[in-house]
């Protein structure tokens, strides 16, 4: 089966057809930039647009930065404060005319994560962690997803969030080597191992292309692993979920 799998992000908003049965893209992705400020009904237009380019019209899919309560959006950290409270899948599927289905942007990558990745339908405690602007995550056990559950909010004992701390955003500003940079990263890990005990780690996002750089400070328990989908898991994950 085809669905489309739309990606929305804080800089662009990204959607392609998706074989739901074996995880791989049909065709190309389509990318248009995330409208600024990124309003309710800006984003539904930029969906709307995409799926036009594919000239599609059954179920979509999609992955939103933020918690998301069936298909209500609660929190609003990378987007404009106005989405707060806004029913994304009513609205969503207004202006498209297809039946959207909305769902956290770091749980749908988990998702397809844990479906076509590299330990496809692990059956253990699996945290999924997306390093970028923020530390977006998703928690697996058993292969059920328990949703929203944002740790990267988590304040750690040094009185800073968890994703104030180590994200990827951190290191560029201030100027990190990828050395030092995973030395913290690894106590973000160590504090999430301590709390929650996961048998597996698996990091999405664009740094975990960059694993190899800093692999090596990673000093934990659970064996850690690179994502193997890459930016195309919330794609994927959003047509599955659809």
């Amino acid at each position: 089966m085809e669905v489309l799998g739309i990606d929305i992000g804080g800089s662009g908003i990204k959607g392609a057809m998706v074989n739901t049965e074996t995880g791989e893209l049909v065709g190309e992705r389509h990318r248009i930039e995330t409208p600024q400020p990124a309003k309710p009904q800006a984003i539904a237009e930029t969906i709307k647009a995409i799926a036009n380019h594919f000239d599609y019209k059954g179920k979509i899919g999609c992955g939103f930065p933020a918690v998301m309560q069936n298909g209500v959006i609660k929190t609003a950290s990378n987007i404009h404060k106005s989405n707060i409270d806004v029913d994304a899948n009513k609205l969503f599927s207004k202006v498209t005319g297809c039946e959207v289905n909305v769902f956290n942007d770091a749980d749908v990558a988990g998702y397809a994560e844990l479906k076509f990745g590299k330990y496809p339908d692990f059956k253990g405690m699996a945290l999924f962690l997306t390093i970028g602007s923020g530390i977006g995550s998703a928690l697996f056990y058993k292969g059920m997803l328990i949703p929203n559950t944002e740790f990267g909010h988590l304040f750690m004992d040094k009185g800073l969030k968890c994703e104030h701390y180590a994200s990827d955003a951190v290191r560029k500003k201030k100027e990190m080597s990828w050395e030092k940079w995973g030395k913290r990263f690894n106590e973000v890990l160590q504090y999430l191992e301590f709390i929650f005990s996961p048998e597996l780690i698996i990091l999405g996002g664009g740094t975990s292309k960059k694993f190899d750089l800093f692999e090596m400070q990673l000093k934990i328990k659970a064996p850690v692993e690179p994502a193997k989908l890459l930016n195309q898991a919330g794609i994927i994950g959003g047509a599955m979920l659809a």
